[in-house]
């Protein structure tokens, strides 16, 4: 069960998102010194407190860029960045693409989303379509056979499952795979390059106690690594989005990806948390 602490701090940070929140200003809030409370965070979480409230202002962002008509210096400024040069330029690097391009309407079509209060995965025929270009394009030789755990009582649906340098993704994957009502619990992921990758996974399915679809999500617990003309294997399990997590958004529209921006959005220093 995760500290009363860290939930607490994930709580201010999603709420607060947009203030000039400092370490030690939420430190202080949970009553817990800011070397400790550093130490207790990563370690429940996976991230750093900095890394995790660049993820909530990330995915903030790219929801509004998709669904508002506010301008791109007003969407940075809504959401508690300092210098819209500063971050435009980084979320550049960590995404592939500018801000302005991010609301091309195949982003949106084939955006991935999981937050508390937004959830979405491509349609199946639009995961088709994206499966298929990168199968002309894809130069990789190794593969990742991912076993799905999904819940008792849910039904198969559409799932999507993708590899990416990034223990919280900002850019397009590695590699992906989209399977419609998929008859087997384990996917392959063809065509990953040789490396080190986390692999993610989401559902979209029904379940024996309601007709409306849920979209279930989930990560494989350690990064796998691949290498040249091999094969690996990963198991995720998969789970209702929970009110902690940190909120991923990612799109299957090509991009330029490169491992080198794993970090892009790493140094929170602009955003005053420094973790």
């Amino acid at each position: 069960m995760m500290q009363p602490a860290v939930r607490q701090a994930i709580s201010t940070m999603q709420e607060r998102y947009f203030e000039p929140l400092t370490l030690n200003d939420i430190a202080t809030e949970v009553f817990v010194s800011p070397f400790h409370f550093s130490r207790i965070f990563a370690k429940e979480v996976g991230v750093s407190p900095g890394r995790y409230l660049t993820a909530v202002r990330m995915f903030e962002v790219k929801r509004l860029l998709l669904t508002s008509s506010l301008t791109v210096s007003e969407i940075v400024c809504s959401v508690g960045y300092s210098s819209v040069g500063t971050f435009t330029s980084r979320f550049t690097r960590a995404v592939g693409r500018t801000p302005s391009q991010y609301r091309d309407a195949e982003v949106r079509d084939l955006l991935m989303a999981i937050a508390p209060h937004y959830r979405r995965l491509p349609a199946p025929d639009a995961m088709h379509r994206a499966v298929q270009r990168r199968g002309c394009t894809a130069r990789g030789g190794n593969s990742i056979t991912t076993s799905i755990e999904m819940p008792p009582g849910t039904k198969p649906g559409n799932v999507l499952v993708a590899a990416f340098a990034e223990r919280v993704p900002q850019c397009g994957p590695v590699a992906f795979a989209g399977v419609a009502s998929p008859q087997s619990s384990k996917i392959e992921l063809p065509d990953v390059p040789a490396g080190t990758w986390n692999v993610v996974a989401a559902a979209e399915c029904g379940s024996d106690d309601s007709a409306t679809p849920s979209i279930l999500w989930g990560t494989a617990r350690r990064p796998i690594t691949v290498g040249l003309g091999g094969a690996a294997s990963a198991h995720v399990r998969m789970q209702s989005p929970r009110s902690t997590d940190i909120p991923i958004a990612f799109t299957l529209a090509s991009c330029r990806s490169s491992s080198s921006n794993r970090h892009a959005m790493g140094d929170s220093r602009d955003l005053h948390l420094v973790a």
